[in-house]
């Protein structure tokens, strides 16, 4: 009986321990964003956003390239990466935080989450909390979130002449597949 209570107890400490790492599956780290005003509207999108989720921390970590974003007029997109996040100073945003909930990732399920953490965009770090949806399905899990960033909030700064083209605030969609992390042997 002391036996079968001790590997229960080492498969039960060990089980805690073990952090599972998921790492975003190639070509579906998506992230969008759109700006609406009467005078234009501007989407973008990327299919390269770099991504971990740690299951033992609850913790995520998002990676672009600022000239992954795709537009649908290559004038939008140089004007983009050289006007206003200034790509060659500040080539990457991230979000590195927190998932607030403690979930069972080993429970398939949909699960309405916030997360909390820095987002770092044009060189300026903000605390923020954003509201998504984790899916778990199988070794699957799924990310998914919609928010709004303010440019001003961080210093993009918007010239007069354009400034009735591009919206102040920014409508902005992740959706982020993940599958366990193999490390390579």
């Amino acid at each position: 009986m002391k036996k079968i209570l001790l590997l229960l107890a080492i498969c039960l400490t060990f089980n805690n321990n073990y952090a599972q790492i998921y790492k975003s599956v190639e070509k579906k780290g998506n992230i969008s964003f759109h700006s609406y005003t009467p005078m234009e509207n501007i989407d973008a999108k990327t299919g390269a956003a770099n991504s971990l989720l740690n299951t033992s921390n609850d913790s995520v970590m998002v990676r672009v390239q600022m000239t992954t974003f795709e537009f649908p007029k290559k004038l939008m997109e140089e004007h983009f990466n050289e006007n206003y996040v200034e790509s060659s100073k500040f080539p990457m945003s991230s979000f590195r935080g927190k998932i607030n909930q403690k979930l069972d990732f080993n429970s398939d399920g949909v699960h309405k989450v916030t997360c909390t953490g820095n987002l770092t965009l044009h060189g300026v770090i903000k605390l923020v909390t954003f509201e998504g949806i984790i899916t778990i399905k199988g070794e699957e899990v799924n990310l998914t979130s919609d928010f709004k960033i303010k440019l001003v909030d961080y210093g993009i700064n918007v010239p007069k002449v354009v400034f009735k083209n591009i919206a102040e605030e920014i409508d902005v969609k992740t959706n982020i597949t993940y599958l366990p992390f193999a490390k390579k042997k």
